[in-house]
């Protein structure tokens, strides 16, 4: 019998409105549509993987107690940030952690999506 093997984590971000999502995840963050359907898109860039999730105007998502965080680990943090701080710099104020150092060894930059989903960009430091 085989081993089973984990190929992906592709969690479910609930949001209030899927265009303004889509319209952050792909022409900010630079990730690609592969599937949608009424209130749902998949979207995918290299190996990360979310599901979008449209609910109804009766969640609030701002809620600070709703508050949901991912955590993209990658190479070359810097380079990424470079590539994306053009469209980064043209969110409003507050939306965006320029890369820092953690005490826990790794470098971050932060981004706070269209509903309050904190988004963590991370790469290990060198020991």
């Amino acid at each position: 019998m085989s081993v089973p093997t984990i190929t992906q984590l592709t969690p479910f971000v609930l949001v209030s409105n899927l265009e303004k999502a889509l319209a952050f995840y792909e022409g900010v963050l630079e990730f690609e549509c592969t599937f949608r359907a009424d209130n749902y898109a998949f979207i995918r860039w290299e190996k990360a993987a979310i599901r979008l999730f449209e609910v109804g105007c009766d969640i609030d998502l701002q809620d600070e107690k709703r508050q949901q965080s991912l955590y993209i680990d990658v190479d070359g943090l810097d380079a990424l940030y470079e590539r994306l701080e053009a469209m980064l710099s043209m969110l409003p104020s507050g939306r965006v952690r320029a890369p820092f150092n953690q005490d826990y060894g790794q470098r971050e930059f932060h981004v706070v999506d269209e509903d309050a989903l904190l988004i963590f960009f991370g790469e290990a430091l060198p020991k």
